[in-house]
């Protein structure tokens, strides 16, 4: 695939030159922040796509996205794109222009699709903002918020799905509460916001969504799990309710197991 080729499914700006740069600058950057530690991709599909899914951590910045990033394309190289799927507003914000140019996308169905048979790898957090804004105290929980999508996503693409974990992401601010019925209060879910969170961090203390608190240099540890092929462990016509408690499962099995090793909040 020559670098900078037009690519289908809402990759027409991504841009290898681009994804560079920002790998090499910012992540050396934020692995040494976060003392960052990714494990599990010797495992990972050698090529054509792969849906990866993952839980997510860290609230507005969140920091899982480029951290795994950065260890695929080290491991990989950038002759195949990762393709993250995000909220529109992410896509639409400040850095809109940005998103595109390095893979991220705005997440549907027809997106995820056309990358996958493209053979890219995508990159879904199925629990979105309700995962990313989870109380603290549940750091080490999966919690997709009964969203499935990701599963019919990888049936109909026919790709296996590489689950991975991560933890203490939501150890660099303290998160208090999602804010479900504040949000519903205020009449949010009209504009695709059904949550309104309240943290308290460094620099503002007490924050109600904005502005957004720094994340602490608190340790994330990341685990990618071997890849499941649908078909051979579900059959021709898998459930999708069934493969997603399965998917579920392991994720919380490997997700309890990283909490297991770390010690202390913050440090790891």
């Amino acid at each position: 695939m020559p670098a900078d080729d037009p690519q289908p499914g809402g990759l027409e700006k991504f841009s290898v030159a681009v994804t560079r740069r920002v790998v090499e600058r910012a992540g050396p950057l934020l692995r040494t922040w976060f003392r960052a530690e990714t494990h599990g991709l010797d495992a990972f599909p050698a090529t054509g796509g792969a849906l990866v899914v993952s839980n997510h951590s860290g609230g507005m910045l969140t920091p899982d996205v480029l951290l795994f990033g950065t260890a695929f394309y080290r491991r990989f190289g950038y002759d195949r794109p990762l393709v993250t799927l995000a909220h529109y507003g992410v896509v639409m914000g400040p850095l809109g222009d940005l998103m595109p140019k390095v893979g991220v996308i705005e997440a549907s169905p027809s997106n995820a699709e056309a990358a996958l048979a493209f053979g890219g790898v995508v990159l879904v957090f199925p629990g979105g903002d309700y995962d990313s804004y989870r109380p603290t105290h549940q750091d080490a929980v999966i919690d997709f918020g009964g969203r499935t999508g990701y599963v019919r996503t990888a049936i109909d693409a026919g790709v296996p799905i590489v689950p991975a974990v991560s933890i203490g992401g939501q150890e660099g601010q303290l998160f208090l509460t999602r804010g479900n019925r504040l949000a519903k209060l205020l009449g949010l879910p009209k504009i695709r916001m059904d949550i309104l969170p309240v943290t308290f961090g460094f620099p503002f203390g007490l924050s109600v969504l904005i502005p957004p608190n720094l994340p602490l240099p608190t340790k994330i540890v990341t685990q990618v799990l071997e890849p499941i092929d649908l078909i051979a462990r579900f059959g021709p016509d898998p459930d999708v309710a069934e493969v997603d408690v399965y998917v579920r499962s392991m994720m919380q099995s490997a997700l309890d197991e990283l909490a297991r090793k770390r010690r202390f909040p913050v440090i790891g």
